[in-house]
């Protein structure tokens, strides 16, 4: 998110971009055209701008408590600390891909404003989540 200071605009911008984050309605797979929700199920790998930090993780269909079930690689939390906290995604309308935490709060967004998914907001140097091939 780039902030543009303007007096004392900065906090009430910033607090509206928040609550934007959580307008988006979460989309059930099974409400999906099968292929289409299959397509987001697999392997993928999170990555840093230049593409020299990655890791990656596995998205499943299956729930747990606060969307589905995701598989993080251990090693993802020393590339992106952020990872070590993650514990579950959603798929949310307009394609967006939101990774939570194991209190349901989300902690990343990707959205797809072309043909690359793109983080709404850099933590951690995390720019990207891309799929990987299906083997």
């Amino acid at each position: 998110m780039r902030l543009i200071v303007a007096g004392g605009m900065v906090a009430a911008s910033l607090l509206s971009g928040l609550a934007q984050a959580d307008d988006l309605q979460s989309l059930d797979l099974d409400a999906l055209d099968k292929a289409e929700g299959a397509d987001f199920l697999g392997k993928w790998q999170i990555r840093n701008e230049a593409g020299d930090k990655s890791c990656d993780v596995v998205l499943k269909r299956e729930m747990t408590i606060g969307g589905m079930q995701i598989d993080v690689d251990p090693a993802c939390a020393k590339a992106f600390p952020i990872m070590d906290e993650i514990a579950a995604w959603r798929l949310k309308e307009g394609w967006a891909i939101d990774l939570v935490d194991a209190v349901r709060q989300m902690r990343l967004r990707f959205t797809v404003p072309d043909v690359t998914y793109i983080a709404a907001q850099e933590i951690d140097g995390i720019f990207t989540i891309a799929q990987l091939p299906k083997q």
